[in-house]
Parts: structure tokens; sequence; C-alpha cells
């Protein structure tokens, strides 16, 4: 009776038993539930940070290294290996803008510190995969406030990161917030991309340490593809962004009675200059990053340019400007495939008729615009303030910021009271850079 009975208890037991949970997620603590709250915070605060960045698995593996700038917000970084949206080399952006250097040898390294000024292109990669994506991921990780958690996060272990103890948790993170400062949305945000560092039904994993700071992420791009971000919370030196991005942010500041008096007198200035020989750079679009050169004449308000596009050397147009008439024609390169076309033939080929009275239609046609009004209007100096000092072709210069409508417009003048630059910012938050050199110019022709 008695083996019976045990053997009924054993087969019982057996039919009920289920082998223990070696899964150690578990619901936040209070406490692991504030930092989780405040890591975006942390992070805005902490204003920049070392970044490593891998794309995929395996030797497929795409490399991203550089730096991460939270309250600029700016994103600057050395591209290596396929798949990533855009050209390996070189990537600054913000959250509206891109501009790459592309640069097939580009290493794993981080960037250099000061930026080479030359080969910026904009660009507009495919949203939710590649470059594009991590880029709307590492700026969606700062904030100005406390985030309130959700009921989902879980922690599902522990480990170390460069001998300090973190948390790993696992939990959605917030949709990147776009960019208050542009006309146009960015290009790939992450509410038309899913979830950031999320695939479905994956929520990413964060390493956070007892101060809130992130120090890994793993998860997944929009389009499924695995990421690992790892950052350098020691690595913060100041960024500096590309002309095209608006370069050094400086200390913007009422103007001095010197530089209010050098900016009174700019009309003046030029049209005892004369005229100057130009230089263009204008990023309109991501298949229309211009470049131009030659001539304009603040004594007949005109100018005469020859631009190109700086991925298709091959093609030239000729461009004449007079009080508001344009014409152009299209003409074969002058040989020599080159990103900066060669000054226009003088005197201009025939067929180049005048076009009718019309607004103008880009940046390029804006800045001329805008260079040639200034020989008979004086630059508003209420609204303007000194951005900052600079350096052009060798000169000091005040860089002076002006409202211009839906427009920002800066002008670089030195301290003779030349303008060496013009600068308009359009609206996704880049910038186009007229360069002048004032000096005598040739007869240019006029649009008849």
């Amino acid at each position: 009776m008695t083996a019976v009975v045990s053997a009924a208890a054993l087969v019982a037991g057996l039919l009920n038993w289920s082998p223990q949970s070696t899964d150690p997620a578990r619901a936040l603590t209070a406490e692991e539930t504030d930092r989780l709250a405040a890591m975006r915070v942390t992070n805005q605060r902490d204003v920049r940070a070392g970044v490593r960045v891998t794309i995929g698995a395996d030797r497929s593996a795409a490399e991203l290294v550089g730096w991460v700038d939270w309250v600029r917000p700016l994103v600057y970084l050395s591209v290596r290996g396929l798949d990533v949206g855009t050209e390996p080399g070189l990537v600054q952006a913000t959250r509206s803008a891109m501009v790459v250097r592309p640069d097939p040898a580009a290493a794993s390294a981080p960037p250099p510190l000061v930026p080479p000024t030359d080969r910026w292109r904009l660009r507009e990669p495919p949203a939710g995969r590649g470059v594009a994506a991590v880029r709307d991921l590492l700026l969606g990780l700062a904030a100005d406030r406390i985030d309130v958690t959700t009921g989902t996060a879980r922690w599902v272990g522990g480990d170390t990161v460069d001998g300090s103890p973190v948390d790993i948790v696992e939990t959605p993170l917030p949709a990147a917030p776009s960019d208050p400062g542009a006309g146009t949305p960015a290009s790939s945000g992450s509410a038309s991309s899913g979830p950031a560092g999320a695939a479905a039904g994956r929520p990413p994993r964060l390493w956070l340490d007892q101060d809130a700071r992130l120090h890994r992420l793993r998860g997944w791009l929009p389009d499924g593809t695995p990421i690992t971000v790892e950052l350098a919370r020691s690595d913060r030196p100041t960024l500096r962004p590309v002309d095209a991005l608006g370069g050094p942010p400086g200390l913007p500041r009422a103007l001095a009675d010197a530089e209010a008096d050098r900016l009174a007198r700019l009309s003046d200035r030029l049209r005892a200059a004369g005229g100057a020989t130009l230089a263009l750079t204008a990023p309109v679009g991501p298949t229309a990053n211009l470049r131009a050169t030659g001539w304009l004449s603040w004594a007949d308000a005109s100018a005469y340019l020859a631009v190109g596009e700086a991925d298709n050397p091959g093609s030239r147009t000729l461009l004449r400007w007079h009080s508001g008439r344009v014409a152009r024609v299209e003409v074969p390169a002058d040989g020599a495939a080159t990103e900066v076309p060669a000054a226009p033939p003088l005197p201009p080929p025939a067929g180049l008729a005048r076009s009718a009275d019309r607004p103008p239609g880009d940046d390029l046609d804006r800045l001329l615009e805008a260079a040639l009004r200034t020989r008979g209007t004086a630059v508003p100096a209420g609204s303007a303030v000194r951005l900052r000092g600079d350096q052009v072709a060798g000169r000091a210069v005040d860089v002076v910021e002006v409202p211009a409508g839906r427009a920002v417009l800066r002008y670089w003048i030195d301290r003779d009271g030349l303008l060496r630059r013009l600068e308009l910012r359009s609206g996704r938050g880049v910038w186009s850079q007229l360069d002048l050199t004032p000096g005598r110019v040739p007869a240019l022709p006029i649009a008849s």
C-alpha cells in the first residue's frame, strides 16, 4: 500500500512539474525608473559624447565613428561600409539636413576636429535606414525634460562598462523631435520610420549607469537591421559645423558703434569698389550642389558667371544678370572635369538672350539679388547682430546676421568696410555662400 501511494504521488508530481524560469527580467524598481526617465535630460546636460556605431553584422557591417552634439544639435561622423544610404566619407547632419564629403577610402577612425572646407554636398538619404536612421536615433537620445516611462520597461541584467557597474534595461525609446528652426522636416523622421532603435516586438536594450548616463545601446533600425551604439562619455570636444551648416555658432550680440558704422556705410563702399570677382557655393538640393565663378558689378547692377554642378562637372551654364533680368545658356564644359568651373568666356557666346522679369527662383538667384541690391539699399541695422569674428581670404571680418523676411542673410565685412562674403540660409537650415574679392572687373555683358 505504501509503495502504491508513493508511486501515485511521484507520477502526480511529474505531471505538474515545470522547470524554474532562468529569465532574469523583472519590472524596474522606483530608483531604476527615475534613472531611465532622466537619461535623455542627462545627455542634454552633458552636451556631447563620442560615438561608435555598428550597422549590421559580420564582415558586411558598416562602421560610423565620431561625435554627437545634443545641444546644437549636430552629428559628425566618419562613415565606412556598404549600404549606408550615402557615400562613404565624412558626414555632418542636423535634424533637417545632411552634408557629405565623399571619400571611398574612409577609415574607421574619428573625423578631423577641424573639418575640411571643400567638396561637401547636400544629400537626402532614404528614410529609416543607414546613416539617416542613425542620425535620427542619436539626436533622439536627448531632451530638455524628464521622460514619462512606460510600464513595458524591464530590467534584464547587469554589466560593467569601463569598470563601472551598469544596468541593462529593455525599453522603447521616444521618437526624435523635428527641427523647430527649419522650414522642412527631417528627411527621415522617426514618426514615419518606426520607433527609434526598435524592431517589431523587440525594444532596444540600454546600458545605463548609476548617474543616468547611457553607455551602450543595442537595437534595430526601422528597416530591421541590427545596430550597436557605443558612447564615450568623456570624449567631448567642441564640434565645428561646416559652412553649409552655418559654421561656428558664435556669441550673438548687438553691434558695437564701429561695426554699426561699417554696416551703414556698406552701400557707399561697394559702389566705390565698383565690382568684385565671385566664387559661389550653393547646396540648393541633393542633386543640385552648385559651384560658380565670375564677376559682379555694383556700378551697373550686373553679374556674369559660369555655374556647374559638383556631381556633374561635365556640364556648365552661363548666367547673366542685370536689373532683375536673367539669361542662361547651356554650354559644353571646358574640358577640365573640375568641381569648380572656369571663369565664363568674354565675350559671351551667341544665344544668351534676355528672359522676362521674374522673382528669384533659387538660392543662387537670391544671393545674387541680395549682393547687387546692397549697392543701393542700406542694410537694416536695427535687427542686425554680430554673430562672431572670423577669417576669410586672410582677412579678419565681422559676421553680421540680418533677418530678411523668411530668410536670413549673413554679411562678412572686413575692417575696411568691404563685403567679403554673403551667406543665405534656406528653409532646411542649409547655407549658401558667395565669396567676393572687391576690385576691378572686366566690362560685363548686359542681357539684351
